[in-house]
């Protein structure tokens, strides 16, 4: 991507899959750092409910880091979401996604 706004939206309707080809969900929205002019975070609906049900409930998206994308092309891949959803919670640990 050059980052041209039109290329940012393309994103909208994407799938988005691990980098082990289990489907995640569906780019909703993205979230701006307007002064920094970044992409910080990608809003998924359509979400995978096998994996997202325990940390969600009946919310109907979350919001990943953008830095969990590895590559945008039809689809985006991310990383480490799965693992760190597959992941046991220490005492300490709160489930952050």
């Amino acid at each position: 991507m050059d980052g041209t706004p039109q290329e940012i939206t393309n994103l909208v309707g994407r799938e988005v899959y691990s980098n082990s080809g289990v489907f995640v969900g569906e780019v909703e929205d993205v979230r701006l750092d307007v002064d920094a002019v970044t992409v910080t975070g990608i809003a998924l609906g359509e979400l995978n409910r096998d994996l997202f049900g325990d940390v969600v409930g009946n919310e109907n998206g979350v919001m990943i880091p953008y830095r969990w994308v590895r590559a945008v092309g039809d689809v985006v891949l991310i990383n480490d979401t799965i693992e760190r959803l597959q992941q046991p919670e220490t005492d300490d640990e709160e489930a952050a996604v």
